[in-house]
């Protein structure tokens, strides 16, 4: 297809330019553009298309940026990208130094809030709502949040609370999960033009009005047109619990229909209170196999490829190596049930759950609920495993505290896409695990090197009597036998990988790999490297740690992919300064800043945290030991 008006908009004044024709056929160059490119170089593919028509018709019928729009999650927000300016710099999204492929506040003043985690938008556009209030400003605020996303609690805590302050705020629920049948769908257009109608709403008010001066039977009337009301709308609008929390619910419609989207947007923009807006999507639209299959479609590699390529390793991932021993686990114990929050492809849990279904619990997008609940089946003698990403998990810290830590309940957190996330950026990686989870009293956490100690952790794990956290990236899982057997494993053991004398590498996880090879390469130049799997994070091998005293070594470095600090390294530097230790030490992990998205191997690289790196970080560290040549 040949673009005629993509490629010449700028911001959305020049969407406003266009005709009704025009329009159409720019929602069609839309999903055009966005399959060819996304297909190339990958991205979330079916969020976006399925919401084209909704996108060109809100900059159409809002004046952002005055106005704002919020967008939930920014899966949906490609087109919401291309319309405001950033048509040039589409093609390098998501990639290193590229633009983000979710929301972002520095990226554009069309951005108004950063997106990354599901259920924030309405409680943020609330925020703005009110800030207008407060400074006297003029400007409206709609929010875009998906059916996916109001599962969140907080979603519900954000529309009770705009339902009690009663300003102007528009939340457009995009609901993918269902089809308008041709009857439902033709009365709920003709319900929602009507109730929608400038003219229908004076006459309500109005005749509301009238009701408050009948000297007799006010009381009586006005509970009969209430009563009236709401039966007439139980029957054709499924929007009642909105209604009783203060909105006003129209729809639902159908969100691939840009012509109504123009007409309901155009009359309900200016109502002067919350208001709910239901449209439906079809997740994937306009392109078929992606409308099949939205979930596989969800996001897809560089090239349209959902497979590996023919060069990476073959060693499954740690998230295939986990669905793997899930269900050995399962095979096993009986008492053993999986929890996930909305991410059952994503953790690796989709042979579980078709195994174990009455044993597998998708709460949704509910990651404290998840932990709330995994501690009520703790207490009857069930043993959940949690598999969440990591910085998903975040969402959850209280309940971890309250109700699993403090109530020493054998809770095990599987934390996927621990450390570097790559293309997703800060909102996904999984930066702070070690730092949370080392301040939380009588919590063990682990990492693993490899597929196989993976089991053995989680064998150890359902072995011990409270709280467990295993944290593992992104990544291949190095090594993993599927007929292996599983050891249990001493709580707060590390492993000598390789003896030395010189300088000592404590490694967390799959750095153990990279400090060996590290060590191979030092020890031709004539440096004896100790290299030792971390693989306790919490407790730490005191036993270990004093003997790195007795032997008199005083280099030590540790190497992390979490950040620096609260992490594993002031773990360890804590530990030997209070036990005297004279020598050197030195830290390496993430920073103290937010790390931006990219290929996983780039980021590690310019945080030295590849081979490279590491390398180089020994050598300054040991600089000073003799007959060492550089």
């Amino acid at each position: 297809m040949r673009l005629r008006y993509l490629n010449q908009i700028k911001s959305p004044k020049d969407v406003k330019e266009l005709d009704n024709k025009a329009l159409h056929r720019l929602c069609e160059e839309l999903r055009f553009h966005i399959v060819n490119t996304i297909t190339e170089i990958g991205g979330h593919l079916a969020p976006t298309l399925g919401v084209i028509e909704l996108t060109t018709a809100l900059h159409y019928i809002y004046n952002t940026p005055k106005d704002k729009l919020i967008w939930d999650v920014g899966h949906q927000a490609y087109a919401h990208k291309l319309l405001t300016g950033r048509f040039d710099e589409f093609p390098s999204i998501r990639q290193y130094g590229g633009l983000s492929g979710f929301l972002k506040r520095k990226e554009s003043e069309y951005d108004v809030f950063g997106a990354g985690h599901a259920s924030t938008a309405i409680s943020a556009a609330l925020g703005v709502s009110e800030a207008r209030f407060q400074n006297k400003d003029n400007y409206r605020v709609a929010a875009i949040i998906g059916d996916g996303a109001m599962t969140g609690g907080l979603a519900f805590e954000a529309i009770n609370n705009a339902g009690h302050l009663g300003r102007q705020l528009t939340v457009i629920l995009n609901d993918n999960e269902m089809s308008i049948s041709p009857n439902v769908g033709a009365i709920s257009k003709y319900f929602t033009r009507l109730i929608s109608n400038p003219t229908y709403n004076k006459l309500k008010t109005e005749a509301w009005g009238i009701t408050k001066k009948l000297p007799l039977a006010r009381g009586t009337i006005q509970s009969f047109l209430s009563r009236l009301d709401k039966s007439i709308k139980n029957i054709i609008v499924p929007g009642m619990l909105f209604e009783e929390m203060g909105f006003r619910y129209f729809g639902p419609i159908d969100g691939h229909d840009l012509d109504e989207l123009l007409k309901t947007l155009e009359t309900i923009k200016d109502i002067d209170r919350p208001v709910l807006l239901h449209v439906i999507t079809k997740k994937g639209k306009g392109m078929s196999v992606a409308e099949d299959d939205p979930v596989k479609y969800h996001g897809v590699k560089a090239n349209g490829s959902l497979k590996k390529d023919k060069n990476e390793i073959v060693v499954p991932s740690f998230q295939d190596v986990f669905g793997h021993l899930s269900c050995e686990i399962a095979e096993n114990r009986k008492d053993v049930v999986c929890i996930t929050a909305a991410m059952r492809e994503g953790t690796g849990l989709v042979p579980f759950e078709k195994k174990f279904a009455d044993r597998y619990y998708d709460v949704g997008i509910a990651e404290g609920h998840a932990v709330t609940f995994s501690a009520g089946l703790a207490t009857q003698g069930i043993r959940p495993i949690v598999a969440v990403y990591s910085s998903f998990l975040q969402r959850a810290f209280d309940h971890i505290v309250h109700d699993v830590s403090i109530q020493d309940l054998p809770v095990i957190f599987c934390m996927d896409r621990s450390g570097i996330a790559g293309e997703d950026g800060p909102t996904h990686h999984g930066s702070l695990d070690i730092a949370y989870f080392r301040c939380i009293q009588g919590m063990v956490l682990a990492a693993p090197k490899n597929g196989n100690e993976f089991r053995h952790l989680l064998y150890t794990a359902l072995n011990h009597s409270g709280p467990f956290g295993i944290r593992y990236p992104k990544y291949s899982s190095v090594e993993f036998d599927k007929n292996g057997q599983a050891k249990l494993l001493p709580i707060g053991s590390w492993e000598v990988e390789k003896k030395g004398e010189d300088v000592v590498l404590l490694a967390v996880g799959p750095m153990v790999y990279n400090a060996l090879s590290v060590a191979s390469d030092l020890e031709e130049e004539g440096l004896s490297c100790e290299v030792v799997n971390c693989r306790f994070i919490k407790p730490m091998d005191r036993a270990y740690l004093e003997s790195i005293i007795i032997r008199g070594f005083n280099k030590v470095l540790t190497i992390e992919e979490g950040v620096i600090h609260g992490g594993f390294g002031d773990g360890v530097c804590s530990f030997l300064l209070e036990n005297g230790y004279k020598g050197e030490m030195k830290r390496l992990g993430l920073p103290d800043s937010y790390v931006e998205h990219g290929g996983r191997a780039q980021i590690l690289n310019d945080l030295s945290l590849d081979n490279s790196g590491i390398k180089n970080m020994v050598k300054n560290l040991v600089s000073t030991i003799e007959n060492f040549s550089e």
